[in-house]
């Protein structure tokens, strides 16, 4: 019941992104759909949220996802439809790329890739000494993956056993000019991981049992990354591993597509 739960939640955020993407004429459509059911485990299986001062910290450092995560925050009840009918517009509510100073729920400015990653290491290693329970969890993307501050931040959160840290990398394969695979020398991703001293898991991203036993498997005194294989655009099929849906924009004619297989 609960993966049946989980399913539900994930088409229903699927279906506000097509709503507020035609709306708004916003792209990275692609980008939004591969993360809906890394971030819907979060948010409705693993994240502590209550009480405020004691909770969890998510942070999309993917920060171009940024409808995702205002969907997801949406369907869990913490940022209206009215905010959410302002995204991307002039003298809106929030902006295409994460801004923290736009809800309480944001917990980083992201866009500028590699940044939120280590940002939430931060957090981590300060909750750590501090000697809180709280965790951080942060999603990265398999393009992402490729800037040098990624790997300085691998190497740090191993060396001081920042095992209160889990990154998901939303490993889609497709990011702003092709795939990963063609543009460097990508895989064997576990392996690197590992050398860095990390706990590694690797999962289908689009299966919920499988991104619920990551989550839960301990740390075992190290940082923890999930490596989430994904489609992007999942859920819609004209949109599923197109680079395309990287930049273009959902029209009234691809919406209703998009919400009727939806």
């Amino acid at each position: 019941m609960e993966i049946d739960y989980l399913v539900k939640k994930a088409k229903k955020i699927r279906r506000k992104i097509i709503k507020i993407a035609n709306r708004s004429g916003s792209p990275h459509v692609g980008t939004c759909l591969s993360c809906v059911d890394i971030l819907a485990s979060l948010y409705f299986y693993k994240l502590n949220l209550v009480p405020w001062e004691q909770r969890d910290v998510f942070i999309l450092s993917k920060g171009h996802g940024a409808m995702a995560l205002y969907c997801t925050l949406n369907e869990k009840g913490l940022i209206s439809d009215s905010d959410l009918e302002g995204y991307y517009q002039n003298n809106g509510t929030l902006p295409a790329h994460l801004d923290r100073f736009t809800s309480q729920y944001i917990e980083a400015s992201t866009g500028s890739l590699g940044h939120g990653f280590n940002l939430g290491l931060g957090l981590a290693y300060g909750f750590k000494l501090k000697k809180e329970k709280r965790r951080v969890y942060v999603v990265i993307g398999d393009g992402e993956a490729q800037e040098g501050s990624i790997w300085e931040g691998a190497m740090f959160a191993s060396k001081l056993e920042v095992d209160n840290f889990t990154a998901i990398l939303d490993r889609n394969d497709l990011q702003g000019y092709g795939r990963p695979s063609d543009l460097c020398h990508y895989e064997p991703a576990e392996d690197k991981w590992k050398a860095f001293g990390w706990k590694v898991l690797r999962v289908n991203g689009h299966d919920f049992e499988e991104l619920l036993n990551a989550f839960d498997c301990a740390n075992e005194g190290k940082p923890k990354i999930i490596i989430a294989d994904t489609i992007k655009g999942k859920g819609i099929s004209f949109m599923e591993n197109e680079l395309k849906w990287h930049y273009f924009i959902v029209t009234d004619e691809i919406k209703e597509m998009a919400l009727k297989e939806l």
